[in-house]
Formats: C-alpha cells, sequence, structure tokens
C-alpha cells in the first residue's frame, strides 16, 4: 500500500474546527510562566540549576521520602549545593504551593445500597482542557474530520487516525444541523482493575483518558504523557453481599454510579461546547463526546450491563458466537434507553424490560445521558486480551493437543536466531501466565514450526495449516497501522480462512464447539476500523503500561495506610514536576522546527548503522576461511574486483573466473565488523527516539566473557537487493547467509580499484540461498528456499553492505520428527531446505507473502 500520493477530501463545513476569530489567548508556555511567577530565573521557584536537578531527581527517581530527607541531613549536602529545601517536606511545600500542574483529585462519597465508597476522581473538562492545551501536541492536534484515499478516483478509502474514521465524520454533521463551526474532542476512556502488590492481593481500579485529536503515534508512547489519570474508582467485591447475583448487580451499580459522577460534566459540555485553547493559543468551540470505551471483556460486560458469554456490542445468540455468517447488527440504543427509563415503574417492570432489551437492569449506566454516545458502538477492539491473550492462547493449547507438546518443544529449541525471533530453548506448551508479549513473540514462528508435522490418524494437515495462517493473518493485518478498504478485505478473508477450516480441530476430537465470544469479537473489527480507525487507536496494551506509572509505581511511594490520598497527591507531584521542566526545555530552546503531517504506512523508513570502528582490526583470511566459513573468500573478493575494474564488460560466468585469476590480494588480513545495525527513522516528525529494530550478526565462535562456556558462532540470513527490489515484495530480492562483514584496507583500494569507480567501505561475503520460487506454498503462505550449490560446493559473492535490505528469518523443514542432532546453533548448516518466515515484523508480513 504506497502512500506518496494521498488524496484528502476535508470536511465540508469550512467552519468545523476553526478558530474563534478576535484576539488569541497566549500559549500554553507564556500562561504557566505567568501561573508560575514569570522570574527571570527560568528554573523558578527553585533558586539555581542544581536545586531544580535535585528536586526532579527527588520526585522522578523515586527515593523514598525518608531517604531523600537522610541526604540532606548529611553535614554540609544542603549547604554546598545552595539548596532551598533541607527536606523531603519542605520540597513538598514548594511544589505544591508554587507549581501550576495538572487538575486535582477529589475525593467523595457514592452512595450504593445503602454503603458509602470513597472514589477519588479529577475534574474530566479541566482534564480535557489539560491535554488539549499540552504545548507538547500544538503542532500535531487535529481538530476536524477528514476523508483519505489512495488513488485520484477516490475508490480506494484509507483509515488510520480517528479523524479518518467514519463516526467522527458523522458526529461533525450532527453537531453541524445544531451549530455549525464546533470542534470534536472524542474522548477516549479505559478502565481495568489492576493488581498493586505481588502478594497482599491489594488492588486499585484506574480511570484513564485520551482524547483523539492527539495522533495516535504520539498517544500510544507512556513517554509522551498523552493519557491522563482520571479516576481511582471504589476496589471493594462486596462479599458481605451473601447471594451471588445480589453481589453482581450492586457491583455493577456501584461501577456505574462512579463512572456516571466523573463523566457527568460531558452531558452540558457535549452539547453547548466550551472555548479551549489548544497550546499555541488557538481558542475554539470544543465539544468533548465520549467516543470511545477501552477495555478487556469483563470491563466491555460491565459497562454495556451485558451478561457473560454474549457479545457487548451486537445481538448475536451465545450459541451462534462460532459463525462467521451469522447476522449480528449492533445493540438497538433506543430500545435498551426505553427499557432504562421504565426504573420508575417498579422492580419487576424494569428487569422484565431490561431482559427484553438485552442488557442487565443496571441503574441509570454511566452513558444513558452521554450526548451523542452510543456505548454498544463505543466498545473497540481489543487486540491484546481478544487475540493474544484470547485467541492465540486458545490456539497454543489446540496445537499441543494435535501435534504433541514434546515434538513441538523440540522444533521451538531448533530454530536459528534472529534479531526479531526470542528462542524458547525450554520449549512453549509448558510455560504458564504468559504475557501478550510472549504469546506476540511466539506468533512469529508459530505456523513455520508446524508445516509438515504428523497429525493423529495420518489426517492431512492442509486444514490445520490454513486455520492457523489464517488467524495470524487476521492477527498481524488487524494491527495495521494504516488500513486501506482493499486490506480490510484481506482481513474479513483471513477470517474466512480461519473459519472455513476449524473443523480439523473438531475431527482432531479437541473442541466440540467454537462459541467463544474472542472469536466472535473479531467480526467487528473491520466496521470498528472505518469507525474509529485502525486498532492501534484504542488497544489496552497502553494502559497495561500505564498500571506501572500510574498505580502500581504509585502505590510503592505510600506508606501502605490510606493509600489512595497518597497516591494521588504523589502523582500530581510528579506531574508538576515534569511539566515544570517541559517549561524549562522551552524555555532554553524556542526554536522548533514546523510540524507537516504525514499518514502512517507499511514501508521500512530506517538507518542502516555500522559501528565507528571494526569488531576485530586485523583478521587473516585463513582465519576468515576456518573461523567465519568464508571458504572461497579470495575467490569471490577477486570476482568482484574484476567485475569493478570492468564495469563496462558483460562477463560470462568463465570469463570473469579467468580475469578474476589473474588478480593478487595485496594484503594477508582485513578489518572486520561483527554487526549490522538499524535504527528507525523519526518518519512521521513527532521527535521519537532513535531505536535499534533490526542486526544482523556475523561473529565466529568465541569464548564468553564471564564463565568457561563458548559462545557459539553466528551467521545471519538477510534479504538483499539485487539493484532492482522495491518496498514491497519480492521481485529483485535474494536471501544469503552473510559471513564475514568486512572493509579492504585503504592501501589496497588505491591498487584495485580504478579512481572512478571505489568500492564502498563495508563489504559482506555471503552464501546464496535459490532464488523465490514464483509462489509461496498454497496451504502456508511461505517460500521454500534451498541452498544455492553449483557442482556440489555452496555459492558465494562479495556484496556492498547497503544492498542488505535487513534481516530474514529461515525456519527449517524439519520432517515428521525433528532430527535431534539439529540445533538452534548448527541447524543453518545441518539443514537443506528452509521456508522463509514472514511473520517476524510487519514488514516482512506485507514484503514475503
Amino acid at each position: 500500500m504506497e502512500q506518496d500520493h494521498i488524496v484528502i477530501v476535508p470536511y465540508p463545513d469550512a467552519h468545523a474546527g476553526v478558530p474563534i476569530t478576535g484576539q488569541p489567548a497566549h500559549d500554553s508556555n507564556t500562561t504557566y510562566g505567568i501561573d508560575a511567577g514569570n522570574s527571570n530565573n527560568i528554573y523558578a521557584p527553585f533558586t539555581s540549576q542544581i536545586d531544580w536537578d535535585v528536586a526532579k531527581w527527588a520526585k522522578l527517581r523515586s527515593p523514598s521520602s525518608t531517604a531523600f530527607t537522610d541526604l540532606l541531613a548529611i553535614d554540609g549536602v544542603s549547604e554546598r549545593l545552595n539548596l532551598s529545601f533541607k527536606n523531603s517536606k519542605e520540597l513538598n511545600k514548594i511544589i505544591d504551593k508554587d507549581l501550576p500542574g495538572r487538575p486535582k483529585f477529589k475525593r467523595e462519597q457514592i452512595i450504593v445500597a445503602g454503603e458509602a465508597f470513597d472514589i477519588f476522581y479529577r475534574d474530566i473538562v479541566e482534564c480535557i482542557r489539560s491535554l488539549y492545551s499540552d504545548p507538547d501536541f500544538a503542532d500535531f492536534l487535529i481538530f476536524k474530520p477528514e476523508h483519505h484515499y489512495a488513488d485520484e478516483d477516490k475508490t480506494i478509502r484509507l483509515f488510520h487516525d480517528m479523524h479518518t474514521g467514519q463516526w467522527w465524520w458523522d458526529t461533525q454533521k450532527a453537531l453541524d444541523r445544531r451549530r455549525p463551526g464546533a470542534t470534536i474532542i472524542p474522548v477516549i476512556i479505559s478502565s481495568d482493575k489492576t493488581q498493586v502488590t505481588m502478594f497482599r492481593n491489594k488492588t486499585a481500579y484506574p480511570v484513564y483518558l485520551t482524547i483523539g485529536n492527539i495522533p495516535k503515534e504520539i498517544r500510544r508512547k507512556p513517554s509522551r504523557r498523552a493519557h491522563i489519570l482520571l479516576a481511582y474508582l471504589p476496589t471493594t467485591r462486596l462479599e458481605h453481599i451473601a447471594n451471588k447475583a445480589s453481589r453482581r448487580r450492586a457491583v455493577a451499580n456501584l461501577y456505574h454510579a462512579c463512572m456516571s459522577r466523573v463523566l457527568a460534566p460531558l452531558k452540558t459540555a457535549g452539547v453547548d461546547g466550551l472555548v479551549m485553547s489548544s497550546g499555541d493559543g488557538a481558542r475554539r468551540r470544543c465539544h468533548p463526546l465520549f467516543a470511545c470505551f477501552v477495555g478487556d471483556y469483563p470491563e466491555q460486560l460491565l459497562a454495556a450491563g451485558v451478561k457473560s458469554m454474549e457479545c457487548p456490542k451486537c445481538d448475536v445468540p451465545t450459541d451462534e458466537l462460532e459463525s462467521n455468517t451469522a447476522q449480528c447488527d449492533i445493540r438497538d440504543l433506543h430500545a435498551v434507553l426505553d427499557a432504562l427509563a421504565l426504573i420508575d415503574e417498579g422492580d419487576l417492570a424494569f428487569v422484565q424490560a431490561c431482559r427484553a432489551a438485552g442488557i442487565k437492569p443496571v441503574v441509570h449506566p454511566f452513558w444513558e445521558d452521554l450526548p451523542y454516545t452510543n456505548i454498544f458502538q463505543a466498545i473497540t477492539p481489543d487486540v491484546l486480551h481478544q487475540l493474544y491473550q484470547g485467541l492465540v492462547k486458545h490456539l497454543l493449547g489446540w496445537l499441543a493437543q494435535a501435534c504433541g507438546a514434546a515434538e513441538i518443544d523440540a522444533r521451538c529449541r531448533r530454530l536459528p536466531p534472529n534479531h526479531h525471533i526470542r528462542l524458547f530453548m525450554k520449549g512453549i506448551t509448558s510455560l504458564s501466565r504468559l504475557s501478550g508479549t510472549e504469546h506476540s513473540q511466539i506468533c512469529r514462528f508459530l505456523l513455520g514450526i508446524i508445516i509438515d508435522i504428523r497429525l493423529p490418524g495420518n489426517l492431512a494437515s492442509s486444514r490445520l495449516l490454513k486455520a492457523v495462517r489464517g488467524l495470524l493473518d487476521f492477527l498481524y493485518l488487524a494491527q495495521y497501522p494504516c488500513h486501506s478498504s482493499e486490506t480490510l478485505l484481506l482481513l474479513d478473508e483471513a477470517r474466512a480462512l480461519f473459519h472455513d477450516n476449524k473443523e480439523i480441530f473438531v475431527d482432531l476430537g479437541i473442541r466440540n464447539n467454537f462459541n467463544l465470544p474472542k472469536l466472535h469479537a473479531i467480526r467487528h473489527y473491520a466496521s470498528m476500523i472505518r469507525t474509529f480507525g485502525t486498532t492501534d487507536n484504542y488497544n489496552t496494551e497502553y494502559t497495561e503500561r500505564l498500571h506501572i506509572d500510574l498505580a502500581k509505581d504509585a502505590y510503592r511511594a505510600t506508606n501502605h495506610k490510606h493509600e489512595f490520598t497518597q497516591m494521588t497527591r504523589w502523582l500530581e507531584r510528579k506531574e508538576k514536576i515534569i511539566r515544570h521542566e517541559q517549561y524549562i526545555k522551552w524555555r532554553l530552546d524556542r526554536d522548533r522546527a514546523p510540524y507537516q503531517p504525514r499518514p502512517p504506512d507499511l514501508r521500512l523508513d530506517r538507518t542502516l548503522k555500522m559501528t565507528k570502528h571494526p569488531s576485530a582490526k586485523a583478521v587473516s583470511v585463513p582465519t576468515l576461511i576456518s573461523d567465519y566459513g568464508a571458504t572461497y573468500f579470495r575467490e569471490a573478493l577477486a570476482r568482484y574486483i574484476a567485475e569493478q575494474q570492468n564495469p563496462n564488460e558483460v562477463f560470462t560466468r568463465q570469463r570473469l573466473e579467468n580475469v578474476a585469476a589473474g588478480i593478487h590480494l595485496p594484503f594477508h588480513s582485513i578489518p572486520v565488523y561483527h554487526k549490522i545495525k538499524w535504527l528507525s527513522t523519526d518518519a512521521r516528525g513527532h521527535g521519537d527516539p532513535l531505536v535499534t529494530v533490526d542486526s544482523i550478526h556475523a561473529k565466529p565462535q568465541r569464548a564468553a566473557l564471564q564463565t568457561d562456556d563458548v559462545v557459539p558462532a553466528r551467521f545471519d540470513t538477510a534479504l538483499i537487493n539485487d539493484g532492482t527490489g522495491s518496498s514491497v515484495g519480492i521481485k529483485g530480492f535474494r536471501i544469503g547467509q552473510v559471513r564475514v562483514i568486512f572493509s579492504i584496507p585503504a592501501t589496497a583500494t588505491q591498487l584495485l580499484f580504478p579512481p572512478a569507480n571505489q568500492p564502498p567501505k563495508h563489504l559482506a561475503y555471503v552464501e546464496w540461498f535459490t532464488p523465490f520460487p514464483a509462489t509461496p506454498d498454497p496451504r502456508h503462505g511461505m517460500y521454500k528456499v534451498s541452498r544455492f550449490i553449483r557442482s556440489g560446493e555452496r555459492v558465494a559473492s562479495i556484496i556492498p553492505v547497503s544492498n542488505i535490505a535487513r534481516s530474514v528469518h529461515l525456519i527449517p523443514k524439519f520432517g515428521a520428527i525433528v532430527p535431534r542432532h539439529w540445533t538452534s546453533n548448527n541447524v543453518l548448516e545441518e539443514c537443506d531446505t528452509f521456508f522463509v518466515n514472514c511473520y517476524i515484523d510487519r514488514h516482512s508480513f506485507v514484503t514475503l507473502r
């Protein structure tokens, strides 16, 4: 999906999202400076840079208050540093009194069933204002919906950020009918109970908020602070209520009473709007509207008021959850609201009406009066729990029964290493309490290890492979950062491939049916992507990560007595320090490059990086042959030199060999590098840090540093461009095993190469595999390659390192039973035939299928 020429259709009403005319407000940093005292001292209220640095360290590096006070109590420390505080209490007083920050928490009591419960929450409108006006987001905010297309004819629609989905467009239309010129703020709420201790079973129930105006690439990074902790809900289980049904009903009513209190200001703000200033000072009439609810399956049921084993979004019967074709319409919100309106008609009438509408008899659910809100539409796909922790977890259990746990584990232990592959040297079938990350790591090789495995009763493996392939393809397609109307069809095809072949698990005696809510949930993914944008707009993975910063770390900072009061105060102080740090950076460096928004794409934007100095300065040619396995290094380099010396000549193979035979290498050793790295690029201009996204190792066996063990040799395989390859597809690419990464000594370069055709600094000796076949295997979708042998010897060449596009992972053709003498370290040498793994990351999935 190339996106060089995006056609953008703006929302037809030019008044939507436009700033209010008139005098603009100060930008957020200027306003902050005024609130903080606007001193010439940029660190104020701290007296100096060191005063500020110590305060920042104390609040962001999490030493205990007692430890910090003890440090400052050491004779001379506070005086020599000239600090304005002498203990934690004085520092806290400065922060509380003199630093502006995000909204403060309030503590209130909610009465349910005659019992009072504490809730700690912030003003939701002020929280939205805080995010909307954050200067770090000022350049990136989105104010109105758009339709994006990949072609001039506008036939291929694109979906990525929330403003490209249909919900924002339709809601903008509905608002404009009432009062044009609105700026919608899509409110995204997520709630999830989490354990904050390892042993005492102490829990917290945080509710998080973010807004859809912030691009998803920023929202999904915890370090960018685009989520705000909105509330801590009561964690009681109401165990004093003996009747289980009554207890469940009371828990649901408590949850909705608390959420109603927290979200109540949205009722008037959403309809009437309120003036807000973004980080650059521009003022708009903003309408914060509840758009998305993010949570796992129990949270979705609780929010929607739906019974377990039912879909929280649609009315499909529970015995048809396994169907890929059964009629399933979004639940009728009007019928539900009519049922809820009968609460004053008596318990029996209310309960019966709710049952007929398909929901539990919840007293005033929090979404009942929220404007432009449909909770059944607002519940979003949950990649983490529905796919990784749901269907993939089920699939692993099914495959262990079908293929045999011992054989699956044996294959896991014999996979070759790769940057993207975690080697499970103890296998995967005996692992318990796997995280979503670990399930993701297993998915990268799961299909490859079962390709030719033997099934019970000698059943053909074709249906099993297609079922697993369908589920994995769906998993990878569902996580595309940008979808088109074409890729959404692929999503439906992948789901259909699983459903068309799932009966293999019934034939194997593993399943009786597939009435799993999480399996049914994937039917809603395509429509939800069209509605709210791609799934990385609303993934529960992000809130799971927020638990660490905003719940678990906060709890550890308390003395575990009346902890929520301490947790909220700790968080407020930390947020103030982070905001002040943001302001100081702005004061020190006010010049920023203008931001140009660009849609995400599936291209591989990254930078090749080599170390400044070689890993080994002088490796002899005999050592290259014996330790690196570069058997024909001299011959390959001579052929490369011959081609560079005669760039205009088209060599036959024999002619090239004859010319190469006359070339003498004027050196006995070369500098060698053991690693190639690729770094990410900040492709969308969000100021993201550079990280290593891929690497290739080519290093011989060596002694371990701290033990008597030997670290085995590792020579990775790579996808190599012959000069004609493009960004997507395999045409112009071939696979090779990188044996040596080296440079030719500078003195020899001048002797061997003409001045107009000097070689690149970094070259690689690679052993080739056979070219890609015309099509992949129709059962599992992977290409099969073998060692490229000529006259009984491996064929090798010298290539520029810049021709190496990326690492590639080869899965051995194990056969019915894996040879036990194969190991992860020797399998590339022992095995002759391999399958090219297309699941190691998103780019390989797009390129190698």
